[in-house]
């Protein structure tokens, strides 16, 4: 039987690492069967592509050579952690996915949707996520939240700008999409979980 892949997006600072954390000792709790990962990364190869991705001191790695090196993350991931993990019939909670390349490198950098849905066409026709939770929280308020940018972190450091289109680019996501469902963010974090279990479990994804 397979599983049931979900995964979670927002700007930097939203909380996703929480959020996944609060969810898996729910899990855990309930006794439901599941796998938590993360990308870029997850695997070996791709934990590997991760830290050039990320390196502060990759600060001149152009537009399409990031896209794409996420997109090889990707398919890594995918073949290492999500499709066993689906075929085992578990339930997938991922941080990140297509979503941010799309509103990252297609809306932030301007390579566009149809190029970023080209490299990464295997992911998304093959295995599209179930549902996608997006914290919804402006990247001025999720800064604030977490003290400022990490500046040890190359694309947190790009600047409000950038990241403000970042946060654009996945509101027009949304319109696109509809396994992509917000999650207002603006109250505590238990308020916010208990929003996202209540959705998971409207959808179905959870009992």
């Amino acid at each position: 039987m397979k599983g049931k892949f979900i995964t979670f997006e927002g700007c930097e600072g939203s909380g996703k690492s929480t959020q996944i954390r609060l969810l898996c000792e729910y899990l855990e709790k309930n006794n439901i069967p599941y796998i938590s990962t993360r990308e870029p990364g997850g695997s070996k190869v791709a934990e590997r592509i991760r830290t050039v991705i990320l390196d502060a001191d990759n600060a001149e790695m152009c537009d399409e050579c990031e896209a794409l090196l996420y997109a090889a993350a990707r398919e890594q991931h995918l073949k290492d952690i999500v499709i066993p993990a689906l075929n085992d019939g578990k339930l997938v909670v991922c941080d990140r996915y297509i979503d941010s390349s799309l509103a990252y490198q297609g809306a932030a950098r301007g390579l566009g949707t149809e190029f970023i849905k080209s490299i990464n066409s295997h992911a998304m026709e093959s295995y599209p996520p179930d549902l996608t939770v997006f914290l919804n929280i402006s990247p001025e308020a999720a800064f604030s939240r977490k003290h400022g940018a990490d500046m040890n972190d190359r694309m947190e450091r790009q600047g409000l700008d950038f990241h403000m289109k970042v946060y654009d680019g996945y509101i027009r996501l949304l319109k696109s999409y509809k396994r992509i469902r917000p999650v207002d963010c603006g109250g505590s974090k238990f308020e916010t979980h208990g929003k996202i279990i209540a959705l998971l479990k409207s959808e179905g994804i959870i009992n």
